[in-house]
């Protein structure tokens, strides 16, 4: 018997299985079965090319009052020892640290048993009613009942494992109880367990019962505790909420199984499937961590589980839909360069998501309240289709909502909406980005379009400018980013801005050189009506916002020069246009000009480069202005 140590981080989740004070420990039941189920599906893909491998395909749930143990058992795949190692010594990977990671953070506010789905430890939630848990296993397609490994382990720092003989292919796991924990030997529990979660495990769950007869003899009796009907073959108003839960909790790994709506499909025609999709309620933890996700959905051919991951049945930006496609027309040995390949699939995912999309505007559309809570929620995800997307791109326009410079923070508007309140003189969109709709709200750059009465798209998502990039019109009006590009005016404005330029020729040039460092041009502007300057990019110019995001995923971008455009009305640039560059008071022209350009960056909540000297030359100007 070889004894091998747990690496350390499995050790801190088998220590938070043990010591767990989780109300809700049915859960190690779902988890088992759930295993199970995909060591059956694995084995079943595998028999499609090996008939030796095809069985009466059973998942057993076994009590034993008697030696105080539960036994869940299947005849799917089973393991290798070297298999045996890898999936119950060491969850490794990424996904034990970001499941300690999530708990880390969460604290108690960390819901257990969705991170122990959705983090792939689920076999570990066995030592939450367990002392001791023993697997044996021997692997489908061998021929000797020797080649069998007994693994086992009572949750301390190490695991034994050693050779045994077992006489069917497959995987029995015996759970030693707790004494606290001797209610899962009770049949009515097991079943009340598989009932709510695991009814819909398209393979039997079986267990065994005593039946007491007249003549006080014993007789055992089989009996299958799950319907085993998949349930996308179901009518939609034979589906509970709490099925539907549950299916999605075993689909997603997502524990509560909330969602926003279900949507049932069936495909007659030049492509056969039918499909059962889940808008989710919430986000998952890993939605942003591609190392973690399983992407796509369930695909299944004529009731054969295929894989749970064909990326293939929907486009990136739709990754947070979870669900089920049953296909009539693909083949059972479908491979992966197949599923790249095949026309079916491009049939059926333009079909989703069609259905999905158009799931969407009718949400939208007859539910406001729901939908602005789903796109809070998925919002910035389902924005990347309007970048990549191009044949759905309109449809995707017609589902975004972005807050405004004249609504109420928080409050989403569609580009349907902001369209439809425009006032007859506007003739484009006009939109800002950055971090923080409030600093937006007072950025000098909307001044004009305040006074105008235009509203702006406040744009606050990291993923907004990117897609800006190939959003060029909505309902034949084309975007216009306020704080980039040149502001249109009329003659008489013109006229007056070139006085002002020609008047004050000397003084542009010298601000200019002042600041030659940090900005490529300095320019009059009727864009400002309260603030005395601002700074504009160049109309196809990164942003600094933009900038920033792309410098702190350590890309390798150039620092862009901007405009610095001035209030030739405000006091304060008249002031500045008076001043002699040789005054000693303590504050030269060059200062007063780097504070107007950090008093730019404040103004758009950008950051300042040099805040000592920012601070140094404050303090002068507000010491001169006090002695004065």
């Amino acid at each position: 018997m070889a004894v091998r140590k747990f690496k350390a981080e499995t050790k801190q989740i088998l220590d938070l299985m043990i010591h767990s004070l989780y109300s809700n420990k049915d859960i190690f039941l779902r988890e088992l079965i759930a295993n199970a189920a995909d060591a059956i599906d694995k084995c079943r893909f595998e028999s499609l090319t090996d008939a030796k491998l095809v069985q009466d395909w059973k998942i057993r749930v076994e009590p034993d009052k008697n030696r105080n143990v539960l036994v869940v058992s299947d005849n799917g795949i089973g393991m290798t020892e070297a298999e045996a190692v890898e999936n119950l010594g060491s969850i490794g990977k990424s996904g034990t640290r970001a499941f300690l990671k999530e708990l880390e953070e969460k604290g108690e506010k960390a819901s257990l048993p969705e991170l122990i789905g959705q983090f792939g430890v689920g076999f570990y939630s066995a030592f939450m009613v367990a002392d001791k848990v023993e697997v044996l296993t021997r692997k489908a397609g061998s021929e000797d009942p020797k080649s069998a490994v007994l693994w086992s382990s009572d949750g301390g720092g190490e695991y034994h494992l050693s050779p045994a003989e077992k006489e069917t292919t497959g995987t029995e796991i015996t759970l030693h109880l707790r004494e606290d924990a001797k209610i899962y030997l009770e049949s009515w529990k097991i079943s009340e367990i598989v009932n709510r979660y695991s009814d819909f495990i398209a393979y039997p769950i079986a267990t065994t019962s005593v039946k007491v007869n007249e003549d006080k003899t014993e007789t055992v009796e089989e009996k299958i505790l799950n319907s085993q009907k998949a349930i996308w073959l179901r009518k939609p108003s034979e589906v509970t909420e709490e099925e539907h839960k549950s299916f999605l909790a075993h689909l997603s790994h997502w524990g509560g199984g909330e969602y926003t709506k279900s949507i049932f499909m069936s495909a007659e025609g030049t492509s056969e499937f039918k499909a059962l999709l889940y808008l989710p309620k919430n986000v998952q933890y890993n939605i942003f961590m591609p190392e973690l996700q399983k992407k796509g959905l369930q695909l299944y051919v004529k009731r054969v589980f295929i894989t749970d991951e064909c990326k293939e049945l929907l486009p990136d930006y739709l990754r947070f839909v979870k669900g089920v496609v049953d296909s009539s027309d693909l083949p059972l040995n479908v491979s992966r360069e197949i599923l790249q390949e095949n026309s079916h699939i491009r049939k059926i995912e333009k079909a989703l998501v069609s259905r999905i999309l158009s799931e969407l505007k009718k949400m939208r559309d007859d539910e406001p309240e729901v939908y602005t809570g789903f796109f809070r929620e998925f919002g910035k995800i389902l924005k990347e289709g309007l970048h990549t997307d191009y044949a759905n791109a309109e449809k995707l326009k017609d589902l975004v909502m972005y807050e405004t410079l004249n609504h109420e923070p928080g409050k989403l508007v569609s580009l349907a909406e902001y369209v439809r309140e425009m006032p007859e003189s506007q003739k484009e969109i006009y939109y800002i980005t950055g971090e923080k709709g409030d600093v937006l709200r007072t950025s000098p750059a909307v001044e004009a379009y305040k006074k105008q009465h235009y509203d702006v798209l406040l744009m606050t998502d990291p993923i907004d400018e990117w897609v800006m990039q190939s959003l060029i019109q909505y309902a034949k009006k084309t975007f216009k980013c306020v704080n980039k590009g040149d502001f249109e005016t009329d003659d008489e404005a013109k006229k007056s801005l070139d006085e002002l330029k020609t008047k004050h020729e000397d003084f542009l040039k010298k601000l200019q050189e002042a600041l030659k460092d940090k900005v490529s041009e300095v320019r009059f502007t009727v864009r400002l009506s309260d603030s005395p300057c601002c700074l504009v990019s160049a109309e196809n110019a990164m942003s600094p916002h933009l900038e920033r995001l792309f410098k702190a995923l350590n890309q390798q971008v150039p620092t862009q020069k901007r405009i610095l455009e001035i209030n030739g009305d405000h006091q304060l640039i008249k002031a500045l246009m008076t001043l002699d560059d040789k005054s000693d008071n303590g504050i030269s022209f060059n200062d007063y000009a780097e504070l107007l350009y950090d008093q730019s960056l404040l103004a758009e909540g950008s950051p300042i480069a040099d805040a000592a000297k920012f601070n140094r030359n404050l303090t002068a100007a507000l010491l001169l202005g006090l002695k004065k």
